[in-house]
């Protein structure tokens, strides 16, 4: 039984590889992927068969490394940070799951899956400022693309009430500027302005960029499509120190002090 690898390569920065990925791309001779994922990986890729496809051919991704494994070819699935957030794993089970595909392939079933975590960029952007995701938070996406926007925003909405720490994946794209806009007027309605924001570009990779804002001042021009942002709850806490700010939220704790 052929083994296909969904295979998480973490923010960027060659050093977040987890050992047992890089393992598995040793192992895999064929890698399907988005080619910056590729790019980033290095010499790790040389000697691999490698097939790129673009942004918007996800599925074919998914179906082209399902066809890959079930021929008896090692392969990897490649997403950056975690596959298993905003990434490719769901779309090889999605079609493992879909009747006319199994139908059409019923090939797949012979292959092995296997599921490699990675550390997300929700992880690698709290590591830099601090601790803002030490108690009960959530993630977000902004695209309507997949997802109709009254959903999108019932769930802003929910969050808000929560008071839960908010990481906002996909906050623009060159096509789509508003939808932040509208989560930062949602937000403003269950809890403070100078609720702190953390902005953060590029992680883990060249020209890394790390903001400290605010709710109420959060300036959208400083956020494109290869940004994540962190959104404190109520009692999310900014510190100074000698070494510079800090982001924290406290899970209690200091009741104990």
């Amino acid at each position: 039984m052929t083994t296909l690898y969904l295979l998480s390569t973490g923010p960027g920065d060659i050093n977040y590889l987890p050992p047992i990925a890089k393992k598995a791309l040793q192992h895999s001779q064929y890698l399907v992927a988005y080619g910056l994922y590729l790019d980033l990986l290095g010499d790790l890729i040389d000697n691999k068969q490698c097939y790129q496809l673009p942004l918007g051919q996800e599925v074919e991704r998914a179906r082209l490394a399902l066809n890959l494994a079930s021929e008896g070819k090692t392969t990897a699935l490649l997403s950056s940070g975690d596959i298993g957030i905003y990434a490719m794993a769901t779309l090889v089970f999605e079609l493992l799951d879909h009747p006319q595909e199994r139908t059409n392939h019923p090939q797949w079933e012979s292959v092995h899956i296997d599921v490699i975590a990675g550390i997300s960029a929700i992880q690698t952007l709290a590591s830099r400022v601090g601790a803002p995701i030490a108690h009960d938070f959530c993630t977000i996406s902004l695209s309507d693309l997949l997802t109709p926007w009254e959903i999108i925003e019932k769930r802003l909405h929910n969050a808000g009430k929560g008071d839960f720490v908010i990481a906002f994946y996909n906050p623009v794209s060159r096509k789509r500027q508003w939808q932040l806009k509208k989560a930062q007027q949602i937000l403003l309605n269950y809890r403070p302005k100078k609720t702190p924001v953390i902005i953060g570009k590029n992680l883990s990779r060249k020209n890394e960029k790390i903001i400290h804002t605010t709710l109420e001042e959060l300036d959208i021009k400083q956020v494109d499509m290869l940004t994540l942002l962190i959104v404190g709850n109520c009692e999310s806490q900014r510190i100074q120190t000698a070494q510079g700010q800090w982001v924290y939220t406290p899970r209690g704790y200091g009741k104990t002090l």
